[in-house]
């Protein structure tokens, strides 16, 4: 038998042998876990196979007002390291427009270590901390140094996990949170997912931690209350502009607008049911 035809007959035995392991690159590939890192790959460089109705890029490139409205409805995810996945609706959101926005943390344009997230590509999660404590998280948009701050979450999945979590970060023993405490203000909400600074300028569209989806039921115009945002009351004219807004009639809203709410009634808006 000539050599080649020999090898060429010795490797395919080998291959026959059900003691010999086969080694598949592609199965290897795809029986990764979600953000696990090949052995020669960084785990800062993972680009993993996504969930078809993840929210991309597109969707974050938008004014800093428009995303804040658009944010309402669509779900947060977070998976922990443990492998549980934490959901919840966004009810309420905060616009900062930098540059001339005077209650914002990029205001007139200035670019610090502590805000650059504000200045990348929009989808990056803005996490600061505040009192040397809490946590916020925000997601920058199109506009230099704008951002949209989540202020409120309706928990969807992962309610125990959330009760952990919040637990975990209080010192002082409570009483078990209702479901409506869990992520009713921008600080309860990064305790209930686990967010701290090490989400500071990660990818929404990207990271394997950390995503967004989109809502079953899209809120209408008059659905969502336009008003003034939170602890700005020190920063002049800025402080009176509606630039929060919120899930008409949700209860998981950190702080409702009564009279906006009213005026809304009167002008014939009224909530869908």
């Amino acid at each position: 038998m000539p050599r080649k035809r020999k090898l060429l007959a010795q490797l395919s035995a080998l291959q026959n042998n059900s003691g010999f392991p086969q080694i598949n690159a592609l199965e290897n590939l795809n029986a990764t876990p979600r953000g696990g890192p090949s052995p020669k790959s960084s785990k800062y460089f993972v680009i993993e196979k996504k969930n078809s109705s993840q929210l991309e890029a597109d969707f974050f490139n938008q004014p800093c007002v428009s995303l804040a409205k658009s944010f309402l409805g669509q779900i947060l995810v977070r998976k922990l390291p443990d492998g549980r996945e934490l959901w919840g609706r966004i009810v309420e959101t905060e616009a900062y427009l930098g540059g001339e926005d005077e209650a914002s943390h990029s205001k007139g344009g200035k670019q610090t270590q502590r805000n650059a997230a504000m200045f990348m590509k929009p989808g990056t999660l803005y996490v600061y901390q505040i009192y040397g404590i809490y946590f916020c998280m925000n997601v920058s948009s199109q506009g230099e140094g704008a951002a949209v701050l989540l202020r409120s979450l309706e928990p969807l999945q992962g309610l125990d996990a959330m009760r952990e979590l919040r637990r975990a970060s209080r010192k002082a023993p409570t009483k078990l949170l209702k479901d409506w405490q869990l992520c009713n203000g921008p600080s309860k909400l990064c305790q209930a997912f686990g967010i701290d600074k090490a989400f500071d300028q990660r990818d929404l569209t990207r990271d394997a931690a950390i995503w967004m989806v989109p809502g079953q039921d899209p809120p209408g115009e008059q659905d969502v209350v336009a008003t003034t945002r939170i602890g700005v009351g020190n920063r002049g004219e800025w402080a009176q502009k509606p630039l929060r807004f919120y899930l008409r009639g949700n209860k998981f809203v950190s702080v409702v607008d009564k009279k906006v709410e009213r005026e809304m009634a009167a002008r014939g808006h009224s909530p869908c049911s």
